[in-house]
């Protein structure tokens, strides 16, 4: 039983970005860990396709074992999910810093598990999300109408629509080509994939919205986890904790410095955005309605408080 025991992550970027070689890191981790003989694979560049299936897949336990997941792909099966990545939700990485360490998303994470069969090991994430867009964008009124690529779920859309913008949702590896064919104007991303996707060719201009801390979980499939031997199981848990932190310290460490080297080097234009407070009283309303309606009040209002 041993010698079978193989398990398969996947990242839908390539090798060089932090969630790809977090998930590196997770499997290297478990085998160091199991005590027992672990074969593993991360399947990355898409392969295996988007997060959205990877967590589908691990839904259903075939083919993908593990994976670092947005949460706007996991609304159809736990309603509160995309609390996590809200805009606006954290103040500034201190504050996310705070929540995670608070556990304060522990019952979202229990939704997760209990209605979509798939285990939260820990978090990733800590990109700030900044508006990438091909025309300059420092206020309200010139974001109006501006088509964005906004994620899945629709709390994004609603929020994006609030602050003017003319939302679009569409798969992220075709993000690049539909603003370059002009369907889209740009979209709303954190440094790490603009560079990792190039989007800086098609879309130069950063407005520094700040509108967004990440927080990416680190999934893996409960039926998968159900089949392995006990000290695996142990390995995973206490790889998917460790896995966490070297992903969350890196991304933040490398945030900011990417955004000046992109400047810095000519492939992107920063522009300050004069409109953040003005956009937060806006999007309030949609964000309260929100969480009322999938009741997480006390979710909601234990991050804020934090």
């Amino acid at each position: 039983m041993a010698e079978g025991v193989a398990l398969r992550g996947a990242s839908h970027l390539g090798e060089e970005h932090v969630y790809s070689r977090a998930m590196k890191h997770f499997m290297e981790l478990v085998v160091k860990y199991a005590g027992q003989p672990v074969s593993t694979v991360v399947q990355r560049n898409g392969e295996l396709g988007s997060d959205k299936d990877f967590f589908i897949y691990m839904n259903q336990g075939i083919s993908v074992d593990s994976g670092i997941i947005s949460p706007a792909h996991m609304a159809t099966f736990a309603r509160s999910a995309p609390l996590m990545d809200l805009p606006f939700l954290f103040r500034d990485v201190a504050h996310w810093e705070r929540a995670l360490e608070a556990d304060a998303l522990k019952p979202i994470a229990d939704e997760i598990a209990k209605k979509a069969d798939v285990m939260v090991l820990g978090y990733a994430g800590g990109g700030v999300r900044h508006i990438v867009s091909n025309r300059p964008v420092h206020n309200l009124a010139e974001l109006k109408g501006l088509k964005l690529r906004v994620q899945a779920a629709p709390i994004h859309s609603r929020i994006f629509q609030a602050m003017g913008v003319a939302p679009a949702v569409i798969a992220y590896p075709e993000v690049y080509n539909a603003i370059q064919s002009g369907v889209i104007n740009g979209l709303e991303n954190e440094p790490a994939g603009i560079e990792q996707m190039k989007f800086y060719e098609v879309a130069k201009y950063i407005a520094l919205t700040a509108h967004t801390v990440t927080v990416r979980p680190l999934c893996f499939s409960g039926k998968a986890f159900r089949k392995l031997p006990p000290k695996v199981q142990e390995a995973v848990v206490r790889a998917g904790r460790e896995a966490s932190v070297f992903a969350r310290k890196t991304e933040v460490q490398e945030d900011r410095a990417r955004l000046e080297q992109m400047a810095k080097s000519g492939r992107v234009e920063l522009v300050k955005f004069t409109d953040i407070a003005r956009a937060e009283q806006l999007v309030k309303p949609i964000t309260q309605a929100y969480v009322k309606q999938v009741g997480a009040e006390a979710i909601y209002a234990r991050i804020v408080s934090l």
